[in-house]
């Protein structure tokens, strides 16, 4: 197993070559608090499995203590994506692993609050830049869904004939939910070829009414996401029964547990996750880097 290590003084990191040595490495740390890690654990399955793009080779950092070799903290980067570190046992191990990416580029970080700032404090300082938090979030877990109250129509899977209506929804999704652009035709091609995340539509009639897509696969449990309603249906519960069968369904396949990030500026999401049985696990940030 071939990796780098990088000294310190109460810490040491090790950057592993590729995503079988970081799991190797890493994995039971994660597991450990497995929804709490569902996104770095989610972008570790989909780089074992070949389904996550990649613009550059993907960063792997570990820490772990100088005298007893237990992991403290980890992190790993997607390009372009920000870099994603995990909770610190201990946060002079983050300003240990902002040694050892001295040579990285990321355009920010996200993780849990905490991690994340330590982080992005230490980092901007260094680089001469400055630490905005683009979006304050909140990770869920569902174990058992609590019915809503039954909304007209029905799930069903998105087929190839949705792919206009997914392009549109997808983008908007993002648009209001990041305030940003995406182009999002290769990620509903590979979504709608079984690749890395299964997408649903709720139908009123003939008309599609909302989204949910499922994916990033973790140990034990899976990620719901996007979530998104045009705005002329929405009130009306079609997102909260979508939720609540995509949900059941995963639970139905032998999931655990599902989680789901939600934007805590946004009330009336957190409401509708908290009524179908999903309940608050940690919060966490998405800062930027900035000039």
């Amino acid at each position: 197993m071939e990796r780098e290590t990088l000294g310190g003084t109460r810490f040491r990191v090790e950057r592993p070559a590729d995503v079988g040595a970081f799991i190797a490495l890493a994995g039971d740390y994660l597991e450990a608090r497995e929804a709490e890690h569902c996104l770095p654990l989610g972008i570790a399955t989909n780089l074992r499995q070949g389904i996550q793009p990649l613009s550059e080779p993907p960063l792997f950092a570990v820490v772990l203590g100088r005298d007893d070799d237990r992991v403290v903290a980890v992190a790993l980067r997607t390009p372009p994506y920000n870099l994603v570190v995990s909770l610190a046992e201990d946060l002079e191990a983050v300003d240990a692993l902002v040694d050892a990416l001295a040579g990285e580029a990321p355009p920010g970080v996200s993780g849990p609050r905490d991690a994340a700032a330590r982080f992005a404090e230490r980092w901007a300082a260094r680089a001469g830049r400055r630490a905005s938090v683009r979006m304050a979030e909140r990770i869920y877990r569902l174990t058992a869904v609590r019915a809503p109250r039954p909304a007209p129509g029905r799930m069903r899977p998105a087929e190839r004939a949705d792919r206009p209506l997914l392009l549109a929804w997808i983008e908007a999704f993002f648009q209001e939910a990041l305030g940003e652009s995406t182009k999002p035709d290769d990620s509903v091609d590979r979504w709608l070829a079984g690749q890395g995340r299964t997408l649903f539509l709720w139908e009123d009639g003939d008309v599609r009414v909302s989204l949910c897509g499922v994916g990033s696969e973790t140990p034990h449990g899976i990620r719901v996401g996007p979530v998104y309603t045009p705005p002329e249906h929405r009130s009306r519960g079609y997102a909260s029964n979508l939720v609540a069968g995509v949900s059941q369904a995963q639970l139905d396949a032998g999931r655990q547990f599902v989680t789901l990030f939600t934007d805590l500026a946004n009330p009336t999401s957190n409401k509708i996750y908290m009524d179908v049985g999903y309940e608050p696990v940690i919060d966490v940030d998405r800062i930027d880097f900035v000039d």
